[in-house]
Parts: structure tokens; C-alpha cells; sequence
């Protein structure tokens, strides 16, 4: 019977080529389920870009399918494409997350003036069912609290999705993963499981969240001035034992960056953060207070260039500014890719002189992913008969890979795969199914997807070799040309008859050209842009983007 019916397709469109944008639809039937629906941000190969969005056109091809969007924790990895994908969608398909998973993404859609969204809660122990999935939630523990795993029971099997974690013992918030359930789900049987990837290279076991708060209190009570914290936004566990060590000692807790007030008003607000009122001040009421009684919350631990810290670092923040005998604490590791932004804003904090304390020289920071001990834990508990890795680069999938390995899972009940690629599973057997499309999409301002290849290409040359211009004008009478302008930025002349030889290059191309049969402007200006280019090429050993304009007056 079951193998009449259709199957269930796994079609991951995110998450499988670096940390970020983490997106998975699940299909069984006429029905449809999408797991997150996250943001990856730019690397130095994408100038210019704002965001990094998957390629959900799969989903708003069968959007009449989709029963339910289900988001397993707040981090912008998982909730930052929400906005686009709501407003790409032609109905109303309701949310399914914690309570401050929904919270925060209430304030993201606000943002982009998306209202009345179909929010749905959700907690440890909630079942729901979405046409043909029967979907069971539980508690896992993560650098921000309310998140969720997921165990996903279709009529062709099971799937346990782990979402984001560590196990955690000792968490901040006294929720620890539910070993109950996850058991429970690994007696009852689990065809797929699909696990968090991110630490599988690291070996033991990833320290508890509570590890940091002894540094923590140690740094924030010596220190003579002010001190600066630097985290992410949504790492409530954090910012709560910011909080709760900086009234310990006496300090009174400024909040600063956009982003980093809007998510302690919301964590605030729905009892995840708890300090009182007496114990914030606003950022222009600094002055009244002695700096050695003041901590400052703010954004920047990535080293972004418009951040809080990053403003404060460079002397140009509205209302806040570092001196030489502030503390800062960076309480973060930087993403892939924005090492050098990090190691740009430690060293302008350098050269104020203030004390700087970071991973590499104090336990302010842990990660919120569990290492290879803990992900050999989750695949004793569950005993899955087929895996799959998920939510990593190529090596941290491919070392899970080897742990279940190690786990004794058979290696062709072992799929590594790519975005867009899928896994088709009947009566819980599962094997390899078709790709669908899928990519990623470039937000670009206020351009969605409007940004290519060819753009980006463009920006890369004009940021490593400056761009030449040149404008040629052509006599109508005479077919000849009268005068020809160069300019140039970003491209170095060192002798200034370069600038003539230039000139002396594009109007001898363009002489060549015009007595060529059937040459038009196109042809002539073509022609032009390739001789200056070989020119600047031998004179300058540089490929700056050439820009050739042809006149007729």
C-alpha cells in the first residue's frame, strides 16, 4: 500500500554550502512544509551586497502545496529570508516557532511593513499536523533559548531534524535539551535523521553557555572604566549574563545598535531577559554616571563597518566613545569570511589603547553547537537508519559524515548532498531523488535578485584595477574623428604621455575600424575598448574596466 502512494521528498535550499541561509521543503503528496528560512551574509567576493538569500523558487512554484512554514530558533541563519519569501507568496501560510522566535520575526517583518502575519506557537511537547505531516516539537539547547528540534511523521516514514545545538547542561535558562523525547523518537524509530553539522570537526565536547560567566564577572568588576560588550543581538543567554554580572557588581547596563535594542526590548518584553528597569539607562545619560559603574551592550562583534562598536571605535558614534581606559569584550567568533573586519576594528580599539579581551586570550565566548561527542550522542539516542548531514560547510558535513561512520551507520545509509538536491524516502527506505532549481539570490539595496554574475564581476575589477573611460567624437562630414577625451579612476598614469598614448590608441582604432567594411558604431566602439585595454595591459600590466563612448556630431 504504502509504496502506491507518494513519496516523502527531502529538498534541501540552503544550508549545505556554508553557515547560513539554512532552508528545507518537505513534500509528500499535495502537501508541502518549508523548515526555516534563513540569510547568509556577503563575503569579499560579493561587493556591494546587502544579503545572501537561497533560491526559493521551488517553494513559489508550489506554493498551493505549502502548509506551513516551521522556524526552529531566532538566529538570522534561519528566520532572514522570511520577509522576501512573504512577500514572493500570493497567501497568507501560517508560522509555526517559540514565542520568541516569533517575536523576533514579528519585528523583522515589521521592518519591511509586512503586517498581519499568521503566527502560530509552539513549544516542547506541541504536535501539530500539516495535511499529511504529523509534526512533534522538543526542546533543544542553542546560544539563543526557545529552540525547537523537529520529528516529522509522514506516511512513508519518519524524519528527526535536530535544528541548531549543543546539549547543554547547565544552560543559562535551566531548559535543558529533552532527552525524554529524543529517546522516545529513537525507540519508536527514526528513517532520517538530519543533524546540525557546524562543530563536527571539533573534537569533545562544546563547553556549557554558564563557562563564560566567570570571565565574564571577573573582567566586568576589575574593570577601571567603562566596558563594552560586544555580542550578537539574538545570544540572549549571553546578554543576560551580561546583565546579571553588571547589576552583581553594581554597573548599570547601556544598550546600544539598532539591532541590539530591538531584540532586548523583545526579549524583555516576553520574560527571556530579565534585568529591571532601574538597571538600563539610556546612551545620553551616560555623562551622569561614573564610568566605572557602566556596561555598554552593543552590536559589532562581526566587525560590520556601521556597527555600534565600529562607530565608537572610529570616534564617530552619536552619543558613546571609547578612551584608553575602557574595556572592550568581543563576545563572539567571527562568521567565515569576516575575520578580517573583526581583526580591522581590534586593531583601531588598539590603537586607543583601552584593555581588549577576546576568545583568544579570555573564555568570553563559546560556541552554540555541539561538538563530535555530542553528535555522536544524538545519533546513539535516536539510532537513526539513514543520515543525513545538514547545516555546514563541505568539511563539517563531511566529518559528520565520518562520525556516523564511526556510529556504524552502513555508508549507503550515509547522504552528503548538495543544495537543490534531494532524498526520496518509501516506506523508510530512502534513496537519492532529482535536483530541483535552486541558488542563491543577491539583495541589493532595495534589488532582489536583480544582481548577477556579470554585476559583481564588474565591481570585483573596478575595486581591484579602477575603471578608464574614454569618449571619441566622430565628424559626421568626414566620417574622421575630432577629439578623443580619457579619464580615469582608481588607475595610476605614472607618466603623463600614458594619458596621450591613450588617446593616440583609440583614435587609431577607430580610423582602423571605420574603414572596414559595414563598420557601424557598435563595431567602432568594440574595437576601441579592446585596443585601450591591451594598451593600459602593456603599459600598466592592469586590467581596469574600460568604458568606450562614441560620439557623431
Amino acid at each position: 500500500m504504502a509504496k502506491r502512494t507518494p513519496p516523502l521528498r527531502v529538498i534541501p535550499l540552503g544550508g549545505l554550502d556554508g553557515i547560513g541561509k539554512n532552508m528545507t521543503a518537505f513534500e509528500c503528496g499535495r502537501d508541502m512544509i518549508l523548515v526555516d528560512a534563513g540569510i547568509m551574509f556577503p563575503n569579499d567576493d560579493q561587493p556591494g551586497i546587502d544579503l545572501v538569500l537561497p533560491d526559493y523558487t521551488y517553494v513559489l512554484e508550489n506554493e498551493d502545496r505549502l502548509r506551513g512554514i516551521i522556524i526552529t530558533h531566532g538566529h538570522e541563519d534561519h528566520t532572514g529570508a522570511l520577509p522576501y519569501l512573504l512577500a514572493d507568496l500570493n497567501r497568507n501560510v501560517p508560522i509555526f516557532s517559540s514565542k520568541l522566535t516569533l517575536g523576533l520575526v514579528k519585528g523583522k517583518l515589521e521592518e519591511h511593513k509586512l503586517k498581519n502575519p499568521k503566527f502560530q506557537e509552539v513549544k516542547d511537547g506541541d504536535h501539530i499536523q500539516l495535511g499529511c505531516f504529523g509534526i512533534d516539537f522538543f526542546s533543544m539547547t542553542h546560544s539563543i533559548p526557545a529552540a525547537l528540534g523537529l520529528f516529522i511523521q509522514t506516511p512513508q516514514g519518519t524524519v528527526l531534524h535536530t535544528g541548531d545545538f549543543k546539549l547543554d547542561q547547565t544552560p543559562i535558562d535551566g531548559v535543558t535539551p529533552d532527552y525524554q523525547a529524543i529517546a522516545k523518537f529513537g525507540e519508536q524509530g527514526v528513517d532520517l535523521l538530519m543533524s546540525d553539522s557546524t562543530n563536527a570537526i571539533r573534537p569533545g565536547f562544546t563547553p556549557s553557555e554558564a563557562a563564560v560567566g566567570a570571565a565574564l564577572r571577573h573582567i566586568i568588576k576589575n574593570a577601571q572604566g567603562r566596558v563594552f560588550v560586544a555580542s550578537f543581538s539574538s545570544h540572549i543567554h549571553r546578554l543576560q549574563q551580561v546583565c546579571d554580572w553588571s547589576v552583581a557588581v553594581g554597573r548599570k547596563v547601556v544598550v546600544t545598535g539598532r539591532s541590539m535594542v530591538t531584540n532586548t526590548r523583545i526579549a524583555r518584553e516576553l520574560g527571556y531577559l530579565r534585568i529591571a528597569d532601574k538597571d538600563i539607562i539610556d546612551a545620553y545619560s551616560v555623562d551622569e554616571i561614573p564610568d566605572d559603574k557602566i556596561v555598554v551592550l552593543c552590536t559589532g562583534s562581526q566587525g560590520e563597518p556601521l556597527s555600534a562598536l565600529a562607530r565608537m571605535a572610529t570616534g564617530e558614534h552619536k552619543s558613546l566613545s571609547i578612551t584608553a581606559d575602557d574595556t572592550v569584550i568581543i563576545s563572539a567568533t567571527p562568521v567565515p569570511g569576516n575575520e578580517k573586519s573583526v581583526q580591522g576594528i581590534i586593531n583601531s580599539l588598539s590603537k586607543i589603547g583601552c584593555a581588549i579581551y577576546d576568545k583568544s586570550n579570555a573564555l568570553v565566548h563559546v560556541s552554540g553547537h555541539g561538538s563530535a561527542e555530542e553528535l555522536k550522542l544524538m545519533l546513539a539516542m535516536t539510532k537513526p537508519k539513514n543520515f543525513m548531514p545538514v547545516h555546514g560547510e563541505a568539511v563539517h558535513l563531511r566529518a559528520h559524515a565520518r562520525l556516523a561512520r564511526e556510529m556504524h551507520i552502513p555508508e549507503k545509509n550515509i547522504f552528503v548532498l548538495d543544495n537543490g538536491e534531494s532524498l526520496v524516502m518509501r516506506d523508510g527506505k530512502v534513496r537519492r531523488g532529482e535536483p530541483v532549481e535552486s541558488g542563491i539570490v543577491y539583495v541589493d539595496g532595495s534589488q532582489v535578485g536583480e544582481t548577477g554574475p556579470a554585476v559583481l564581476r564588474d565591481r570585483k575589477r573596478l575595486a581591484e584595477d579602477g575603471v578608464v573611460s574614454c569618449v571619441a567624437m566622430l565628424s559626421k562630414a568626414t566620417g574622421r574623428v575630432t577629439d578623443v577625451q580619457v579619464e580615469s579612476r582608481g588607475v595610476t598614469f605614472e607618466d603623463p604621455s600614458m594619458v596621450e598614448g591613450a588617446r593616440v590608441c583609440v583614435q587609431n582604432a577607430i580610423d582602423g575600424a571605420r574603414g572596414g567594411s559595414g563598420a557601424g558604431l557598435d563595431a567602432m566602439r568594440k574595437t576601441a575598448r579592446n585596443s585601450l585595454s591591451n594598451y593600459l595591459w602593456n603599459q600598466t600590466h592592469t586590467r581596469p574596466l574600460v568604458i568606450a563612448t562614441i560620439l557623431e556630431a
